[in-house]
């Protein structure tokens, strides 16, 4: 699909793994629809029973990293931010790892290396550096943790509020039908989405065939689709 350059507002779609079940159908739509993608990465436990830094994933990483996606950091073992302590460290809750559902206190070199860690792995896959920015498992942080992964080289990116797409939301509460025409009205210029590459709970899945739709409907608002962080110039339409 041919670019277009009349297109006068921008969104940003990012991607957290989640277990990546329909991972390889989001690729061929975002290449079909001529878009890019910011892609939140972690070691996550993906719907065959592997982690998605596994090296079973290698090439589904490298033939994004050929595409021109970007990727940034979601902490290697997904670890949730539960409060901060009373010494400057935060108390945080991998959900993988050897320590998963235990709740740790991390310091400022505990955080930096958990948080480096995708980085170095996905180096180690794709021979290409990571982007320098990060996610926060769940978006829940707290100044001090802001404060840790800017001391790490790693500014936090969240998402907007209208750009909640709700793919993690029961089906049965939440139809597609009702989140596409939500999204399609909803996503102003700048909005950064939020979605994943699968999502075990949900029923009915949101992923591809919903996401195609609310791409077609923002480029007929006029929209652009660009990468992550916004200084870096490379929109599609």
């Amino acid at each position: 699909m041919a670019q277009v350059a009349e297109c006068n507002k921008q969104v940003y779609l990012t991607f957290d793994a989640g277990n990546i079940a329909v991972a390889e159908k989001v690729a061929e739509m975002l290449q079909r629809q001529n878009v890019k993608a910011t892609f939140f990465l972690a070691n996550e436990k993906t719907f065959r029973g592997d982690f998605s830094m596994d090296d079973s994933w290698k090439t589904y990483w490298q033939a994004r990293v050929k595409e021109s996606h970007h990727f940034g950091n979601h902490t290697f073992d997904h670890t949730y931010f539960v409060k901060d302590g009373l010494k400057g460290e935060v108390f945080e809750k991998p959900q993988f790892g050897s320590k998963a559902g235990m709740t740790l206190s991390y310091n400022e070199a505990a955080m930096c290396k958990e948080i480096r860690r995708v980085g170095q792995r996905f180096q180690e896959l794709t021979d290409q550096p990571i982007q320098k920015i990060w996610r926060a498992p769940g978006g829940t942080t707290s100044p001090t943790l802001i404060r840790m992964g800017d001391m790490c080289g790693y500014e936090h990116i969240g998402w907007a509020s209208t750009g909640f797409l709700g793919d993690e939301l029961n089906s049965y509460k939440h139809p597609n039908s009702v989140l596409l025409d939500k999204a399609s009205r909803s996503i102003k210029d700048g909005d950064i989405t939020i979605a994943h590459l699968g999502i075990g709970s949900r029923k009915d899945p949101w992923a591809p065939a919903v996401l195609e739709q609310l791409i077609i409907n923002l480029k007929g608002r006029g929209f652009c689709f660009g990468l992550l962080p916004k200084n870096d110039v490379n929109p599609s339409k």
